[in-house]
């Protein structure tokens, strides 16, 4: 067994000091769970400094009530007996004595309210000592538990790297096998190629999932590579829809492109940008019926680029139109249509470019997908000229589909 990490003790108040292990990058998500955490005990602390101050005022107030009373009835048994004395000649003795009587009270009152005061201070101290105390144990927990779960996500990471090369290794052969049986001068039988053609299609869904496990892990690690470079927006939109135009037209829908002329130019990574095209794509395919219509546009916006991909879908209720995007988000509890990555990885690929993705959408009437790609200064050139031209998908045919270009080799 591996030796269990010593977590150093360290002192703490209501700033949360856990710091993740430098092999595992720091999370959004654990980056929220300790600005939570900070916001929840600075709360805490003014909710108690709050009602300590209420319950010391009440306390005063009782204080003070009484010793009003008291003085009122001092007062007032000292004027009965003032009108019962009959002695003038003693007043002047009664009052000295009356004096001296209150100047010790007064002195009494002060000596219990410094006293008073000093225990609640040492009350006040001993409590935020303790709360110090129990939350420098809290984090200690907390480093502790975070430094096991990512080394238990280290092994798992280099596990899953592991198992995908050799996949993605058996799945190549299966593929070079399918190619060696077209080998010959005699044509295969029909079933055959419809065999051979269904089991390129299930090589090619089990890659794009041991891609998205890939890309998900790397996320998660904070490892995603990219690599900017300057490019044509309006080519990579017209590649992605001919990439999909297949698939498409083998579900019966309608893909089509909307491109202002001239080029769109900005920096991003050709791939993963592709990547996003084509799992946006796919979404839409998805959950449009046959004889539907699928639109990708882009244009320019104020120093951006936004693309949007537009279909004519079941469409999605208000309330989950920010879940979509989460990772394993399904439509229902039995929907079964992929792994709920795709969005959750496009997100994280335009996030990385500093762009911005989100959805527009009625149910029962359509979905658009954006997102936004920001362009550097000097690539601005103002806006391409000329109007939009419409790259119409073709009549519908069933045909074989494209290979998947969305992954890196």
């Amino acid at each position: 067994m591996p030796a269990q990490r010593r977590v150093p003790r360290r002192r703490s108040s209501s700033k949360v000091g856990v710091v993740a292990p430098k092999h595992h990058g720091r999370s959004r998500e654990r980056t929220k769970t300790d600005d939570s955490l900070r916001t929840e005990r600075k709360k805490t602390d003014e909710a108690r400094k709050a009602n300590r101050a209420s319950a010391e005022r009440d306390a005063d107030g009782v204080v003070d009530h009484a010793r009003t009373v008291a003085d009122a009835v001092l007062s007032a048994a000292r004027l009965r007996a003032d009108h019962e004395s009959l002695r003038p000649a003693a007043a002047g003795a009664v009052v000295g004595e009356r004096a001296r009587a209150d100047l010790a009270v007064r002195g009494e009152r002060a000596s219990a309210d410094v006293t008073l005061r000093s225990d609640r201070k040492d009350q006040a101290d001993a409590l935020a000592a303790l709360l110090v105390h129990e939350r420098a144990v809290t984090d200690a927990y907390l480093l502790t538990e975070r430094a096991r779960s990512d080394d238990a996500v280290a092994h798992r990471d280099d596990f899953l790297g592991m198992v995908a090369h050799d996949v993605r290794n058996l799945l190549n052969g299966v593929v070079l096998s399918l190619e060696l049986l077209r080998l010959g001068d005699k044509e295969p039988d029909p079933h055959v190629s419809d065999a051979a053609s269904r089991i390129r299609r299930y090589v090619a869904r089990m890659n794009r999932l041991v891609g998205d496990l890939v890309d998900v892990t790397s996320i998660d690690a904070g490892k995603l590579a990219l690599t900017p470079m300057e490019g044509d927006a309006a080519a990579l939109v017209v590649e992605a829809m001919e990439t999909f135009r297949p698939a498409a037209l083998e579900t019966g829908v309608s893909l089509s492109a909307e491109v202002p002329d001239g080029p769109f130019l900005a920096e991003f990574d050709h791939d993963r940008m592709l990547q996003v095209l084509a799992n946006l794509i796919a979404n839409s395919i998805k959950f449009t019926s046959p004889g539907g219509q699928i639109v990708v546009r882009v244009e320019a916006a104020r120093g951006m680029l936004r693309f949007c991909i537009s279909d004519t879908g079941v469409g999605i209720p208000a309330p989950m139109l920010e879940a979509i995007f989460e990772r394993f988000w399904q439509v229902g509890k039995n929907d079964r249509r992929g792994q709920g990555l795709g969005l959750y990885i496009s997100k994280c690929i335009v996030e990385a470019h500093r762009g911005r993705i989100w959805a527009e959408s009625k149910a029962g009437k359509g979905t658009q997908l954006y997102f936004t790609l920001p362009v550097p200064s000097a690539l601005r050139r103002g806006s391409p000229g000329g109007g939009a031209t419409r790259d119409k998908a073709r009549p519908a045919r069933r045909g074989k589909s494209r290979v998947d270009r969305r992954r890196r080799s």
